[in-house]
């Protein structure tokens, strides 16, 4: 998909939020979810999307609904820190097919990274243990402020 287009109602993340296709939440507001990706790059790979926005990318998306969601990512991010300890993060976001880009509903990645552990392909890691992700997302949730 592109950079522009519309915006599909029955993507992943849309069913997530309307129940349909369960999640590990690690916490969530009227705004924001924040959930652990199943295919995770690294132990601790946390997603987080808008509620309410139908912003297919970045390049779409309302200023205060990128506002709720940058204050969402940095908070979810101490905590993984916190929780996690890992040697660094990363925090993606795709825009587009080219940009590499899978769920056309804006998100963002936080990947925790150590030196010694190799990161999985984005869209490419395996299917993680449910057990596991609601494990992490409860320690994840504990490092909360």
């Amino acid at each position: 998909m592109s950079l522009h287009g519309d915006y599909d109602p029955d993507n992943i993340f849309a069913k997530i939020l309307r129940g349909e296709i369960p999640s590990v939440k690690v916490w969530e507001d009227e705004h924001v979810l924040a959930f652990m990706d199943v295919f995770p790059q690294s132990e601790g790979h946390v997603l987080i999307i808008a509620k309410q926005s139908q912003a297919r990318n970045l390049l779409e998306v309302e200023p205060e609904v990128l506002a709720r969601l940058t204050a969402a990512l940095q908070r979810t991010a101490k905590a993984v820190e916190q929780a996690l300890q890992p040697e660094g993060l990363a925090i993606m976001q795709f825009n587009g097919d080219a940009g590499g880009q899978t769920v056309f509903h804006l998100h963002f990645h936080i990947i925790p990274r150590w030196s010694s552990r190799e990161l999985k392909g984005h869209g490419h890691a395996p299917m993680a243990d449910a057990d596991t992700l609601k494990a992490l997302a409860a320690r994840i949730a504990e490092k909360l402020d």
